[in-house]
């Protein structure tokens, strides 16, 4: 009773009242380790790259388009709209989420990040911010998310969520006809004239969507690298995120990438050759490509795979292994091989 009275009093006085906000940026070392141990002890998780791309095996029109299977909108610059139409064939009734977080398990992986929305914007849960989503194809009534996110609960996984802040669907952005090739174009995508604020909102009610509904332990972003999206945009979004779980675990590009390292860094398809003073995850693809490519076979034995793990647990990191589902949801067989090999060189090291 008392505390309302104070607040009424203040407030016929015009006396504003600020609250306390933890500040999640700077949080002490030791809610730090603390929040991000399990993260650390983990040392090996999986990465599945899975969305419209995942249709088309690299292959627009009947050509062979090079480069990753994600990036297919980009490198054989398809108009948006065009794009969008995938939509309407969408459909990976194979997807099996129990298979695959068994076979992660098996594999001795700790976690799981999938991409929710990759550049190309089309979200795999319903959102009820689009209608780009799987609510919107043939494959409406199911969620891949919650029954990833169970079977990792199942199977005694961490569940993450990969998210990109470049958008090439969404119409506050637009292809950068500045390019001087189709990727740069896509990649380097514009934001319209005072559009960003209705964007950044977009971002942070589908993250919250992420968290609420499937209760994500990492968010995992990427498409820090546009002129628009500047380290205070990053560090803004970085505290929201965590003001809505305080314990989740996100990764550096948030922000920018080259200069904020919280809560881990995120070399690709490389990592250093020493230990770094802040905790890191290399993410490697295991053929060529981020995304279903039919036609490459370019595999990592799995002799290969091993050692690059243990190089990078050596050196104080995780390895995020990409899988491809193609457009059914079925895994490629060769995937699942290579894991289950690992999986068993890491139980006779043991």
């Amino acid at each position: 009773m008392k505390k309302i009275l104070v607040i009424a009093i203040l407030a016929l006085t015009n006396v504003s009242i600020t609250f306390s906000q933890t500040d999640y940026l700077n949080e002490t070392n030791e809610d730090y380790t603390s929040r991000m141990q399990w993260f650390t002890d983990a040392k090996y998780g999986m990465f599945i790259h899975f969305g419209l791309y995942s249709q088309l095996g690299g292959v627009w029109e009947g050509k062979e388009i090079k480069r990753y299977a994600g990036w297919i909108q980009a490198n054989a610059d398809i108009p948006a709209q065009v794009y969008a139409m995938l939509a309407t064939t969408f459909n990976p009734k194979d997807f099996n989420a129990d298979f695959i977080a068994k076979t992660a398990k098996e594999a001795g992986m700790k976690y799981i990040v999938i991409t929710t929305k990759h550049h190309e914007g089309f979200c795999l849960w319903d959102s009820k911010y689009t209608n780009f989503d799987v609510a919107s194809t043939p494959f409406k009534g199911r969620d891949i998310l919650a029954e990833l996110s169970a079977a990792c609960k199942k199977h005694s996984l961490r569940f993450g969520t990969y998210y990109s802040i470049i958008d090439w669907h969404h119409p506050s952005q637009e292809r950068n006809i500045d390019g001087d090739s189709p990727r740069s174009k896509w990649s380097h995508i514009r934001m319209k004239s005072r559009k960003k604020g209705e964007y950044i909102e977009y971002m942070k009610n589908q993250v919250k969507e992420l968290i609420e509904n499937y209760d994500t332990d990492i968010l995992w972003f990427d498409g820090d690298w546009v002129y628009w999206w500047d380290m205070a945009s990053g560090k803004d979004l970085y505290q929201y995120i965590r003001e809505l779980k305080p314990g989740i675990i996100i990764n550096n590009r948030v922000a920018k990438r080259a200069n904020f390292k919280k809560d881990f860094g995120t070399p690709e398809q490389k990592h250093p050759g020493e230990a770094l003073e802040h905790n890191w995850e290399a993410c490697y693809t295991m053929n060529k490509s981020w995304g279903y490519k039919a036609n490459d076979t370019e595999w990592k034995n799995a002799k290969t795979v091993y050692e690059k793990l243990k190089d990078i647990n050596g050196k104080g990191g995780n390895l995020l292994l990409n899988i491809g589902p193609d457009g059914n949801g079925n895994v490629p067989e060769e995937s699942v091989k290579i894991l289950l090999e690992v999986g068993k060189m890491l139980r006779e090291a043991e």
